[in-house]
């Protein structure tokens, strides 16, 4: 959802190929989704502008042209596992999360692994088009067993260790090529590991791939290695094409050396349709099982992948993390599951921050704070990667200010726009967990680039981790000068405010707050409940929050607050946090700061 002029506009999705209506039938709650199959580049070029979320498969191309055009893409979701059909750098640079399914059709591509296997083992395609061309050649079509037989697997993932363990109730013997392998869990499988490529390849019987289409992997498998192979050696890829040698596999296929290859994937798909190309001739070979990217092609396996990047989509237009990323940190299931409602605080916090203590007509890198401390206590400091926080941040800091040009922050880009708008974060992760009181605390401390922090209550338990630094900076020589801080902590998964500056609060930072920053003397209440009332400003709640920190430990109130005139002797002061349904005009603010006792006025929009 986004708002314009005060309206709901609902985000619209682009699916230009057929996805199991399961995962749209989930979109469709919320969003508008249209199914548009069959554009060409130029026409999908054209239209992708209206568009916050686009869902592919593997035919649609996702090329620059196409993301630069797309002005309000937030998310490219591909139905399946591999990306190569979109830009993933270029989605990167424009701050486009792209989402994968790797696990949702997993079992599909192992399961099509051991069909053609079985199927080349036997020659059952050749045996069915025989029957049904009227033969029945029984002993042109003598098979083999697999059993005791030796599977080698490249790529010991997940696809390629349900394949194993597949491979094993079959009666074979499993060994497999995989630098990241787990040695344990290779063990469990009663897979036998080793070391390389080379050392793998003489001793199997059949082969299958199962790695990504890399730099590094791309012709893996070519005339030396297909001939370092056992003579009668047969060959399967449900992984990517061209991670096999056309051209080189066709040969050894001619030769002999090879006795059979089972592809589904090819490096043109469909294959060039020129009879003289190795992949037509490799598709016709009578030796080649051929079929057409079906390793995904089950029911259950689209219903998987749609509904997986169909839910990821709805959170990533709802400003969550994302689960299966290609282009962010991996952020492990119980880490994401703690992580996220501190993404939201964060982001609160950020955004709080810029329209309480600053002035939105201001850029960033013209204000006099550009520098934060972002400090984190107890559990959520033993995060391994904080960098949602860190882009929850920088998406905070800057939305009020970028929204209306629809400019995108989030986890792809949060460094390089920090980076563009000259504001430095240094992060930091408490080591001490008997100095707060909550279970976790995040802490932001806005300062000047050239000033240290001065929170007598963090110092000598923090231990800093720095994501970004001002290399101008000499922040050990400088008297503290008015810094501003926040804190927040999560309850039941909700944020909540706990500090602001001197004050100690406790509020869910949503909606539309009036901040109010007064003398605590009795009335005060009062006072402000009447004006509002009179401009028909409904108050939701109110929190009040004494002045509890010391002005050393974050000095500094509400803007404004500088021309109030000397507090009586003895008076202390507070905030009035008001929760109202409708943003209050200036003109009011004005009339409530000119009450007696009512030092400033800020209203902000969460």
């Amino acid at each position: 959802m986004a708002a314009t002029n005060g309206e709901t506009v609902q985000a619209r999705v682009l699916c230009p190929e057929k996805l199991s209506p399961d995962g749209l039938a989930l979109l469709r709650k919320t969003l508008i989704v249209d199914e548009k199959q069959g554009l060409t580049p130029e026409q999908l070029v054209s239209i992708i502008p209206e568009y916050d979320a686009l869902l592919v498969r593997s035919e649609t191309k996702v090329t620059n042209d196409l993301l630069q055009a797309a002005r309000k893409l937030k998310v490219v979701a591909r139905a399946g596992v591999g990306v190569d059909n979109v830009d993933v750098p270029a989605a990167t640079r424009l701050g486009i999360v792209v989402v994968n399914s790797p696990s949702g059709n997993i079992q599909a591509a192992a399961e099509h692994t051991i069909a053609l296997l079985m199927s080349m083992a036997r020659n059952i395609p050749d045996a069915c088009a025989s029957v049904k061309g009227g033969k029945w050649e029984r002993s042109r079509l003598v098979g083999v067993e697999v059993k005791g037989k030796t599977l080698g697997v490249v790529g010991l993932g997940k696809v390629g260790l349900i394949v194993a363990r597949m491979a094993r109730g079959l009666g074979m013997n499993v060994v497999a090529a995989d630098p990241y392998a787990s040695p344990s869990v290779a063990a469990a499988a009663n897979v036998h590991l080793v070391e390389s490529l080379s050392e793998l390849l003489p001793v199997v019987d059949f082969l299958t791939i199962h790695t990504p289409m890399l730099a590094a992997t791309r012709g893996m498998l070519s005339t030396s290695e297909l001939n370092s192979m056992k003579r009668g050696a047969r060959i399967l890829n449900v992984a990517r094409g061209g991670i096999i040698d056309e051209e080189a596999l066709l040969a050894a296929l001619e030769s002999g050396h090879i006795a059979g290859a089972a592809i589904d994937v090819f490096t043109s798909e469909p294959p060039h349709k020129d009879p003289n190309s190795s992949a037509a001739k490799l598709v016709q070979h009578p030796k080649c099982i051929a079929t057409p990217h079906l390793g995904a092609s089950t029911v259950e396996a689209q219903e998987n992948v749609s509904i997986d990047v169909c839910e990821q989509v709805l959170q990533i237009l709802a400003g969550d993390l994302p689960r299966s990323a290609v282009n962010a940190p991996i952020i492990l299931p119980a880490e994401y599951k703690t992580l996220q409602p501190f993404v939201r605080l964060v982001e609160k916090m950020g955004s709080l921050y810029t329209q309480h203590f600053t002035s939105p007509t201001q850029p960033l890198h013209q204000r006099n704070m550009n520098t934060f401390d972002l400090i984190y206590e107890g559990e959520i400091a033993n995060m391994s990667s904080t960098k949602p926080l860190f882009a929850a941040l920088i998406k905070g800091l800057t939305l009020p200010i970028s929204d209306a040009e629809g400019f995108n922050v989030n986890i792809v880009n949060a460094e390089m726009v920090a980076k563009e708008r000259g504001i430095f974060v240094n992060e930091q992760k408490s080591r001490d967990p008997s100095t707060q009181a909550y279970s976790s605390l995040v802490t932001l401390v806005a300062r000047p680039a050239s000033r240290a922090p001065s929170l007598s209550r963090h110092s000598s338990a923090l231990e800093g981790l720095s994501i970004s630094s001002n290399p101008a900076g000499d922040q050990q020589s400088q008297p503290v000068s008015k810094q501003h801080v926040i804190s927040g902590y999560c309850s039941d998964n909700s944020p909540f405010i706990s500090r602001l500056d001197r004050f100690a609060t406790s509020f869910v930072p949503e909606g539309t707050l009036l901040i109010c920053h007064n003398y605590d003397s009795p009335g005060k209440i009062g006072v402000v409940g009447s004006i509002l009332g009179r401009e028909g400003v409904n108050i939701n709640f109110m929190s009040v929050a004494p002045a509890t920190f010391s002005a050393g430990s974050g000095s500094g109130a509400a803007k404004g607050s500088d021309t109030h005139p000397p507090a009586p002797k003895e008076t202390t002061e507070a905030l009035m946090i008001l929760g109202v349904d409708k943003e209050v005009g200036e003109g009011v603010k004005r009339e409530l700061v000119g009450a007696k006792g009512v030092l400033s006025v800020s209203s902000v929009t969460l």
